[in-house]
């Protein structure tokens, strides 16, 4: 069986890692990961076609055209792997966590570094078991500072990451109503997360903290260097000084920066924001550069994204939904000066027991204000009676849409990623 400092080897003569024959180039090293519904090992043959040069295999292999490793286990290989690249660099390894706001946190944190260091980050949303090691094989030896994302839906996710990323700083965005299904309840939700700030205790590391939040003060508890930021007492503060259409924010101290104005909807945002700052502050990135960076960043892929169609202004949220995102969306819309303001909310996923009850609550809260048109999909919303219009999938909300033909409106359309709320849009 090869060694990880064998295969390290290999791996520096073939810097690229692909887990997708689709995705394979010439001179890719194909591990071929399985999962449920899928076996990577059947398609080795495929990937010495493409070019692969070497195929990282845990089940024997006919085809012998090309440079077979056998391995015990193709994603403990991957991870090990990732691992032993992590040991080569002395420099910030920043974990980000969170229910909500992660990938935006992550963003804006990358645009900040990015300014003045040589800034690695996840790609998109590869912040899971496979993601996070590809992440991490794909630093260069250039690099300055590196952010990792890690999303997580149950217990002991988080811990496994870090024994692989071995964060040096970490920040946990949030712990809200999310994954309760995995994770047991909310106490469950903040016993994951803060396994980030768990493996900072142990390790001597360095937590960005929202201090606002009373639970991240008990989660924190024991770390050696805290840098708090937040609207009040801590060392980065701000405030909303305007959100509508986009999130303007006043920084009150710790900065020379006296506005902020972004391209962000909702305030909601402000954390995000105020986080990019102290972090951007911590790493001496000069005061102008942090304003740029945050001023100039675009929200993508579904994301808070504000979209102009016709007349109407659509705020695109369709990537995740979860009780505390959509509670705080929700009310950004209804705070809104809009005469005509239309939610189009799927519903939400890997809330467990719980879901039903959430549901209800989402509706009751919907209920307090005044809108134009209401309508829910599929999922939990179907079985709760409502005085709004449910419709079972995004197409039907779609064929709802483009006949409804509105004008002049402020729409919200928000929903977990199994909704596929977007395809409203298409």
């Amino acid at each position: 069986m090869i060694s990880i400092e064998e295969l390290y080897k290999i791996y520096q003569s073939h810097p690229s890692i692909q887990t997708d024959t689709r995705q394979l180039k010439q001179g890719d090293i194909f591990f071929a990961l399985k999962g449920n519904n899928f076996n990577g090992n059947l398609f080795v043959k495929q990937a010495f076609e493409k070019g692969a040069a070497y195929a990282v295999v845990d089940e024997a292999q006919k085809e012998t055209s090309g440079k077979i490793i056998l391995v015990d286990d193709v994603l403990t290989t991957l991870q090990a792997l990732a691992k032993h690249h992590r040991q080569q660099f002395n420099i910030p390894f920043i974990a980000i966590t969170g229910s909500n706001g992660k990938t935006t946190t992550k963003e804006l944190i990358h645009a900040v570094l990015s300014s003045t260091f040589k800034t690695y980050t996840t790609q998109g949303n590869l912040n899971n078991h496979i993601g996070i090691p590809l992440t991490i094989l794909k630093i260069k030896a250039d690099a300055e500072i590196t952010v990792i994302e890690m999303g997580a839906n149950h217990q002991k996710e988080i811990e496994g990451y870090c024994k692989y990323t071995l964060p040096t700083h970490g920040l946990i965005t949030n712990a809200g109503k999310a994954h309760l299904e995995g994770f047991g309840g909310i106490e469950g939700v903040k016993k994951g997360k803060g396994e980030l700030f768990d493996f900072l205790r142990a390790n001597n590391g360095t937590a960005f903290v929202m201090w606002d939040y009373e639970y991240l003060h008990q989660m924190t508890n024991g770390i050696s260097k805290i840098i708090k930021y937040g609207t009040h007492d801590a060392s980065i503060t701000g405030i909303v000084s305007k959100s509508e259409p986009f999130l303007e924010a006043e920084m009150t101290s710790g900065t020379s920066i006296k506005k902020i104005k972004t391209q962000l909807v909702g305030d909601y945002n402000l954390p995000n924001i105020l986080a990019a700052v102290a972090v951007g502050k911590y790493f001496n990135v000069e005061d102008e550069k942090i304003k740029s960076a945050i001023e100039n960043y675009e929200p993508s892929n579904s994301r808070s994204q504000m979209i102009e169609k016709g007349s109407n202004k659509i705020i695109l949220d369709a990537y995740n939904a979860n009780p505390s995102s959509m509670k705080a969306a929700v009310e950004n819309l209804a705070k809104l000066h809009a005469e005509k303001k239309v939610l189009m909310l799927g519903a939400m996923a890997e809330l467990g027991e719980e879901s039903l009850e959430e549901h209800k609550n989402l509706i009751s809260l919907i209920q307090k204000y005044a809108w134009h048109k209401v309508v829910l999909v599929g999922g939990d919303f179907l079985k709760i009676e409502n005085p709004f219009r449910t419709l079972k999938s995004s197409l039907e909300a779609k064929e709802w849409f483009q006949k409804e033909n509105l004008q002049n409106a402020y729409i919200l359309i928000k929903g977990s990623r199994s909704m596929q709320m977007e395809k409203v849009l298409e």
